[in-house]
């Protein structure tokens, strides 16, 4: 629009994305009114006009209704500028910026949750297991033994858990860990008594949350310690060495049946 142009009624819908029916409402309360008619009768807005529709269009569009934009245009009438109302409506938008990526992050932890039927969601999870935690893991732990009741039971379990409950296992983990890495700096082999011990530990823990672990089954999965990288690398982050003691340890309790 260039300066001293009037504009009809479609023009303005057209230029900003309202309707004809929209422009008569407003023209009815007196929200914006032309100041112009044309020879024929015909509305027509001025510059003035339509920088007034602008605002009453931004401030709809961020949810105000119509009385309090009203009051808003009327507090600011011969005072209030153009740019100070723009201050405003920046504002008000930042605000519902904000608003809204809450909402959507709210919105995508509860998806989560619920699409993977577990009361902690991954991000949670994340927090409480940090670079541990691995999603391909359990993807890869799904295709080895997706077919078997240890799998099925240990699904079942892990998506009743709360998050303050994960937070055990990690912690109860974090012990027997501890415990193994005390006996092997303490110089005790990993088939004493002690070691074994610990071992029994680790495998009632299985049973405790997961599913039913016989010795011979966690003598295999103590396999992967040392065969698999990953596994491995988790054992030695906590101390060097210690992957091969906790195999060596686990294999020993399940040989003494």
């Amino acid at each position: 629009m260039t300066t001293g142009q009037m504009l009809t009624v479609g023009q303005v819908a057209e230029e900003l994305g309202v309707t004809v029916r929209t422009l008569h409402h407003y023209d009815e309360i007196g929200l914006v009114v032309p100041s112009e008619r044309s020879h024929a009768g015909y509305r027509l807005y001025t510059e003035a006009d339509l920088r007034r529709l602008q605002h009453v269009v931004v401030y709809r569009r961020l949810g105000f209704p119509l009385e309090k934009i009203g009051e808003i245009l009327a507090a600011g009438a011969g005072s209030d500028t153009v740019v100070a109302h723009l201050r405003r409506q920046r504002e008000a938008v930042t605000a519902r910026l904000a608003e809204l990526d809450g909402l959507v992050s709210a919105i995508d932890r509860a998806l989560e949750a619920e699409m993977n039927d577990y009361r902690i969601t991954r991000e949670e999870q994340r927090e409480l297991f940090g670079d541990s935690f691995d999603e391909s893991y359990a993807q890869e732990a799904e295709e080895r033994w997706g077919g078997t009741d240890a799998w099925t039971e240990s699904q079942r379990r892990a998506k009743s858990y709360s998050k303050e409950q994960w937070a055990q296992i990690k912690e109860e983990g974090a012990a027997n860990n501890a415990r193994f890495v005390e006996l092997m700096d303490a110089g005790e082999p990993a088939g004493s008594e002690a070691a074994m011990d610990a071992a029994e530990e680790a495998r009632q823990q299985i049973c405790r949350w997961f599913y039913d672990c016989p010795r011979p089954l966690h003598a295999g999965i103590a396999e992967m310690y040392v065969t698999d990288p990953r596994f491995t690398q988790t054992y030695e982050d906590v101390a060097p060495g210690l992957a091969q003691y906790v195999r060596d340890a686990v294999v020993a309790n399940a040989a003494r049946g």
